[in-house]
């Protein structure tokens, strides 16, 4: 080898140490960032012009990657719904101490009842059973109130998810045209496609996503259902808010470049994200223990209905409990949706407002004498109320549409809506549990390939310094050597 040669080559090994240096700092930098890949130099030679950078790459494995994607998306989801069927059942349920649920305020009527029932003629004990169906009514009201309210939560969060998809889109576009344009150029974009993956991920947790690389570095996304979210273009994700929520509500879907992606009619659903879940949330979960809800307050409009004593043939009428529809009685085995959320106690029978409690045991809380059961107004009469008190037990037809028991009493029914809506919300925290496993291994195994490990950097760094050492020896050499050529020479 040619003195020349071996200074362009110990030059060359100095500029390649010196990208490596570069690239190890970056590395070391980047260790704490979120989303940092470890950067490679790729080196190659030359045929007798020494080493060089060929190029700068990530450590990163697609497969891995996509495992994160979907694990995060699928965790999103579970979480979603988890969340918001916790708050329902915290209202409705979970209450040992304070007895609200609807199972515990129901036993509670029962017992009241059978109190007054050993004891007719006690106005207290009159007024108090007529309280605890106050109660009764209070607790679906509410629980109504509670069931809407996190359709309503869901659906603002719908909205918010919308948004923010919308900027993660723009972010992309912006970062993918950097990404082809330096893939072209030759340029170094490993800084870029980390960028690239961090949106991705932040995507992901929104809505179910997958990655498709084309040339140049070009990416398209697609949603797990097969949507186009990204070609050349961001798609435009739209969504319109419901701002106030009823039994009857019927939220909006989310359209993907107009492309229905959530909702009944949708023939693309998404299947994972936040967006899923919280459609799954807003519009079947919630809806389907609004309708028990429902079935609970038809069922005692039902259980303490008054029938026709004269003889005249006239139909039933609600009796205790009443709603707007009255005096006509809700359809048998039919869900009434929103009936929760408007039963009361008639206020005929109700003290505070002037009513007489004394018409729970005597009958015609309806204003008709044809409804009155103790015709002899005998104050120790009690058959009337040994009847509701079995007709709370006694079964009766449930809409099997509203999941719960097709035929039970009324007490059974409210335990088994209570039985699912548990059953519920331990299968999306087993899911929530089971995702957010598969998703710590799955950033752990990505972690293993794409992360900085600093004990290896600095490894590096020793061989990187050694060559360049070497390199800065050899280029010493040279130099003495020729200047002893040059001083032989001259002296000749």
């Amino acid at each position: 080898m040619s003195l020349t040669a071996a200074l362009d080559s110990a030059r060359a090994s100095l500029m390649a140490s010196g990208v490596q240096s570069s690239v190890i700092s970056r590395n070391i930098a980047g260790s704490g960032q979120v989303g940092y890949s470890r950067k490679i130099t790729m080196l190659d030679t030359f045929p007798g012009a020494g080493v060089y950078v060929a190029a700068i790459q990530r450590a990163a494995s697609t497969g891995l990657f996509t495992n994160v994607l979907t694990a995060t998306s699928a965790s999103a989801k579970q979480s979603a719904i988890y969340d918001g069927l916790q708050k329902i059942a915290a209202s409705t349920v979970d209450d040992p101490e304070l007895d609200q649920s609807p199972t515990a305020q129901l036993n509670k009527l029962k017992s009241a009842l059978q109190q007054y029932a050993n004891a007719p003629d006690n106005a207290t004990l009159a007024q108090a059973a007529v309280s605890a169906a106050k109660d009764m009514a209070s607790t679906l009201n509410q629980a109504t109130q509670t069931v809407q309210s996190v359709r309503e939560g869901a659906d603002a969060d719908i909205a918010t998810s919308v948004a923010g998809i919308n900027q993660l889109l723009a972010q992309f576009d912006t970062v993918n045209t950097a990404v082809v344009k330096g893939t072209i150029a030759g340029d170094d974009v490993t800084d870029y496609l980390d960028q690239r993956d961090s949106i991705v991920s932040k995507l992901s947790q929104e809505i179910g996503v997958s990655v498709s690389i084309r040339p140049n570095g070009d990416a398209a996304l697609y949603t797990d259902s097969g949507v186009v979210l990204y070609d050349k273009t961001p798609r435009t994700v739209s969504f319109a808010p419901t701002n106030v929520y009823t039994a009857g509500t019927t939220g909006n879907a989310v359209y993907i470049d107009g492309v229905a992606v959530t909702g009944a009619n949708s023939v693309m659903p998404l299947k994972t994200g936040k967006i899923a879940g919280f459609a799954e949330l807003r519009d079947n979960a919630t809806v389907t223990y609004q309708s028990q809800l429902d079935e609970i307050a038809r069922g005692l409009i039902s259980t303490f209905a008054e029938t026709d004593q004269s003889g005249a043939g006239l139909p039933d009428v609600p009796g205790l409990f009443t709603y707007p529809g009255a005096p006509a009685m809700p359809a048998s085995a039919t869900v009434f949706t929103g009936l929760a959320g408007t039963i009361k106690v008639a206020a005929s029978v109700d003290p505070a407002a002037g009513g007489n409690p004394n018409l729970l045991r005597d009958g015609a809380i309806s204003g008709s004498p044809a409804y009155n059961y103790n015709t002899a107004g005998n104050a120790g009469f009690s058959a009337r109320l040994q009847q509701l008190i079995g007709g709370m037990d006694a079964p009766q037809p449930f809409d099997p549409a509203a999941g719960g028991k097709p035929s039970a009493g009324v007490i059974d029914f409210a335990s088994s809506s209570a039985s699912w809506i548990e059953n519920r919300r331990k299968t999306a925290d087993d899911g929530v549990q089971y995702q957010n496993t598969l998703l710590d291994r799955s950033t752990s195994a990505l972690s293993n390939v794409n992360g900085v490990n600093m004990d290896d950097e600095m490894s590096l760094m020793l061989q990187v310094e050694r060559t360049y050492s070497a390199s800065s020896k050899l280029i010493a050499t040279v130099d003495d050597m020729l200047n002893s050529l040059l001083a032989a020479v001259g002296a000749s």
